[in-house]
């Protein structure tokens, strides 16, 4: 099972996406048997690498967000002991 085939969601794998879907419609029976399994098996290899580089943009977007953060905790770690709240 795949993804939905949309071009603008794969845009890495769009030319294996029409070929894919152009040899569903040029083989109506011989899709089910076996006449599209080569494309397929390139259509989920183009979407395994795809996947591997949107999850590393992730984790380095990830990264950069948590260093922000901590340095905002600092920061207002640091503005609270400077100035204590006298109750």
């Amino acid at each position: 099972m795949h993804p939905p085939l949309t071009l603008h969601k794969h845009p890495m794998c769009a030319e294996i996406i029409e070929d894919f879907q152009k040899c569903h419609v040029d083989h109506p029976i011989g899709k089910f048997f076996g006449e599209c399994t080569d494309l397929k098996i390139k259509l989920d290899r183009c979407f395994r690498q795809e996947k591997a580089v949107k999850r590393k943009v992730n984790f380095e977007e990830s990264k950069k967000l948590k260093e922000r953060l901590q340095a905002l905790r600092k920061e207002t770690a640091e503005i609270s002991t400077e100035n204590p709240v006298q109750a």
